[in-house]
């Protein structure tokens, strides 16, 4: 009999509309909150999204911003987690990760902990040379940044607290590293931040041929070392309760 924890794990993907995907990690978040659903983990392929965060919508280039993404192909969002803009497409996974826990603010560096350690341990077992930190001049800058050789930002981390519950959510960019530059290199100037574009790598520049697919793996069977893992479907009633916060994350 396992002494692990379960875990519910899904692979359901909402590319389109655009605000869609996060308004099923906040229905979620909502929903493990109000005990209706089990700590649940989203590993799931984007579409092409700039998600902004609420700093970012405060900023008086916003506007701009926005333009910007949209001239790259980019669908802008309001992110659930996250200090600044980040870049979401066809070659990065994103995670979402749900727990309760009644007082969320007390294991907030030890949630973060274990993200980045996993996603480390993940990229490690690719062949990359992976480590735990900001770069100095990445994007979205934060301490529980995943980086190859303390040179390039591979991987981004954020949370959100509720009553009741946390949320983790991640970007890992497995490869494209082009195309994050190209969307936040006008992004960026819109909203007057400075970065470092040589900061944005992938996966596959450490490890070529090393993609979604075998990041996704690598990522699964480092979590299966920590939890037990059940399949899961994100369920009709949290579809329904995202379409309704939808609107809270589309910009006009």
């Amino acid at each position: 009999m396992s002494l692990m924890e379960p875990l519910a794990v899904s692979s359901d993907s909402f590319a389109s509309p655009a605000a869609r995907s996060t308004a099923v990690a906040r229905a979620v978040l909502m929903r493990v909150a109000a005990g209706e659903l089990p700590p649940t983990f989203r590993l799931h392929r984007p579409g092409r999204i700039l998600a902004f965060s609420k700093q970012d919508a405060a900023s008086a280039g916003f506007p701009q911003a926005v333009q910007a993404a949209r001239g790259v192909g980019f669908k802008p969002v309001i992110r659930l987690a996250g200090g600044r803009a980040a870049v979401y497409h066809e070659e990065t996974l994103a995670l979402s990760w749900a727990v309760a826990d009644a007082r969320p603010s007390a294991r907030t560096e030890a949630r973060f902990r274990e993200l980045a350690d996993l996603l480390r341990e993940a990229l490690g077992d690719l062949g990359v040379d992976a480590h735990v930190g900001e770069v100095p001049g990445e994007y979205c800058p934060g301490a529980w940044s995943v980086n190859a050789r303390r040179a390039t930002k591979l991987a981004g981390t954020g949370q959100r607290l509720v009553a009741g519950a946390a949320h983790r959510g991640a970007v890992i960019v497995a490869g494209g590293s082009e195309l994050v530059r190209d969307a936040l290199v006008p992004t960026y100037d819109a909203l007057g931040l400075d970065w470092d574009p040589a900061t944005a790598g992938s996966v596959d520049d450490e490890v070529t041929g090393a993609g979604v697919a075998q990041l996704e793996d690598a990522i699964l069977a480092r979590l299966a070392e920590r939890y037990e893992l059940t399949d899961t479907r994100i369920d009709p009633e949290t579809l329904a309760l995202a379409e309704r916060l939808e609107s809270d994350h589309a910009v006009p």
